[in-house]
């Protein structure tokens, strides 16, 4: 099973109502949850740890991972509030506004931290690393866990939430040391280190012990970096609705291809070959192409794929 740890909330879509004002629609949303739910529709085994509500939100939480195919028996379920980020979308891309205070993903606690023995693979990531205790909560799970399963965090930065930037930027460093693969995108670059060849940077994180560090950069595609070089895949040609849920699906895609080839153990991850990257990789952008094209966090079904 790969299992994505991180957060499950509401994204809150605007939309234009029929006297002319904007209203949010409601839809599923959270690195973790969204991710899960693509690789679930791509045929992968998958499960899901992160604090989930029992109010009406969380209810549609669980309700779209179970048309999903994602397993719920690491999902940590309590009374409080579920966190809401309002979308704003400006020529597609999305920006946000979080409501975090005191939620049922937020206060996941290190008590929560569950066995994983029917575990391949970990995604941590997202917003689900800044606050706290649930950003301390899933650092130490891949404390815990990075020894024996394969581990990626998507950086996946949203400098809006970012309160202590240096302790932000000390979390990432130190679990970027433990991780298998590390996924950055271009956005994520310009907020690390906006002075350095993009390239030069991604080599850095790779000297910082992962076996795979992938590059991602919107229309210009993805770039994955190794021991043994660097592989490239162009974007697809498509309409862009909007951009919501686009590197999560990629993340799906790629930990998809890499799961049903049995590239997911320690042993393997360690040793990729070309081949085997540039399918990650393809699988990843196909599908992350699906998702850009329709409005929403809303990945394609392995059926969808050419």
């Amino acid at each position: 099973m790969i299992l994505c740890c991180g957060e499950a909330l509401i994204d809150m879509l605007p939309g234009a109502l029929a006297d002319g004002n904007i209203g949010f629609a409601a839809h599923p949303g959270g690195a973790a949850l969204n991710t899960a739910i693509a690789l679930g529709r791509l045929g992968a085994t998958v499960g899901l740890f992160a604090g989930v509500s029992n109010d009406l939100f969380g209810k549609k939480l669980t309700c779209a991972l179970d048309d999903s195919h994602v397993t719920q028996n690491y999902l940590v379920r309590s009374d409080r509030p579920t966190t809401l980020a309002f979308v704003e979308l400006s020529n597609g891309n999305a920006q946000y506004a979080f409501y975090d205070e005191n939620t049922a993903g937020r206060m996941l606690a290190p008590d929560n931290l569950p066995n994983l023995n029917d575990v391949d693979a970990l995604l941590l990531g997202g917003i689900s690393l800044v606050e706290e205790p649930c950003g301390s909560t899933f650092e130490a799970l891949m404390q815990h866990e990075s020894s024996r399963h394969v581990t990626m965090i998507d950086l996946n930065i949203r400098p809006s939430f970012i309160q202590d930037e240096h302790a932000y930027r000390m979390r990432i460093d130190r679990m970027v040391s433990m991780a298998d693969i590390v996924k950055v995108s271009d956005e994520d670059l310009q907020w690390l280190d906006d002075n350095t060849d993009s390239e030069i940077f991604a080599r850095s994180l790779l000297e910082k012990g992962p076996e795979l560090v992938c590059l991602t950069q919107g229309d210009k595609g993805v770039t994955a970096y190794s021991k043994n070089g660097k592989i490239h895949v162009p974007s697809q040609n498509v309409a862009v609705a909007d951009t919501v849920g686009a590197g999560d699906t990629f993340n799906a895609g790629m930990l998809a291809e890499l799961q049903s080839s049995g590239a997911l153990t320690k042993k393997n991850i360690a040793n990729l070959k070309p081949a085997e990257i540039e399918a990650a990789l393809t699988l990843g952008v196909l599908a992350a192409a699906i998702t850009v094209s329709r409005a929403g966090a809303n990945p394609p079904w392995r059926k969808e794929l050419p």
